[in-house]
């Protein structure tokens, strides 16, 4: 995957071409959120198949999307809505009856850690801007978000298709448990456990871009996946640790996201308590 993020000859940050076209901002309006919820009913319904709530309306939409901060990167040659994925804070968890990942995993070891958490969901990419930029820009703007508002750690879910029977999930799996899994006092425990795999596969086993961008910025894979019917994924729960980043990343990632060339000034403090 490439990065929307590229360094000169001294380490200095500046962005690719194409970031250049690319803004990042909150949602400031309820147009905004429904743009949101029609990209991701494009990717996650449509392209995907999932079943989501919402269909009638083209939107993905469910109970703790009027709890979140909504996250959106646009292309600013056209206006148009190509990214996004939403937030959810520790405060408004309290307010949503808990985490979206506390439907899918025990996460008792995790919500005893001390400081802010912050969630992440619904993440998704226009399939006409998949070269990388795109998920860059919404990097920087998490990485403002977080550090605007002094979270200490973020924490999610990452899919995998399960559309081979398994087969991907699983080899990953193994992967994941030898490099990436943290000491068993960060672990969670799925609700549902994947099932084993139906048939054989060969070929080659790619990690999703999306947990390879979190597992490059030194995330933990915290535990065995849990199956999403629904959605036909296996998900993983992933923990990053702000302070624990990769020194590059800590120098270069944050600095990134205070870039004025990425980060629009269309991204201001949300309305709602963080």
């Amino acid at each position: 995957m490439h990065t929307a993020l590229r360094y000169d000859d001294q380490g200095s940050w500046r962005p690719s071409d194409e970031a250049l076209s690319l803004t990042v901002g909150l949602a400031a309006s309820e147009c905004d959120v429904k743009a949101s919820q029609r990209l991701r009913y494009q990717v996650f319904a449509q392209e995907l198949g999932a079943q989501v709530k919402g269909h009638q309306e083209a939107l993905d939409c469910d109970a703790y999307d009027p709890f979140c901060h909504h996250l959106l990167v646009r292309d600013s040659r056209n206006g148009r809505v190509i990214g996004s994925t939403r937030i959810l804070t520790d405060t408004q968890a309290a307010c949503a009856g808990g985490f979206y990942s506390q439907g899918e995993f025990d996460l008792g070891n995790i919500l005893r850690l001390p400081g802010r958490m912050m969630e992440v969901g619904r993440t998704c990419i226009d399939p006409d801007y998949r070269t990388g930029a795109a998920i860059g820009v919404l990097w920087s703007g998490l990485a403002r978000f977080m550090a605007m508002h002094q979270f200490d750690y973020l924490m999610g879910c990452a899919s995998i298709s399960l559309q081979d029977g398994g087969y991907t999930a699983h080899r990953l799996m193994e992967r994941l448990r030898a490099q990436h899994f943290p000491e068993p006092a960060l672990q969670v425990r799925p609700h549902h456990p994947l099932p084993l795999p139906s048939g054989a596969h060969q070929g080659n086993v790619l990690t999703p871009p999306l947990l390879k961008a979190y597992l490059r910025l030194g995330a933990y894979v915290c535990g065995e996946p849990c199956w999403d019917p629904d959605f036909q994924v296996a998900d993983v729960f992933i923990l990053l640790d702000r302070d624990k980043l990769p020194h590059r990343y800590q120098r270069h990632f944050l600095r990134a996201a205070m870039a004025p060339a990425v980060v629009h000034h269309a991204y201001a403090k949300p309305k709602t308590h963080v």
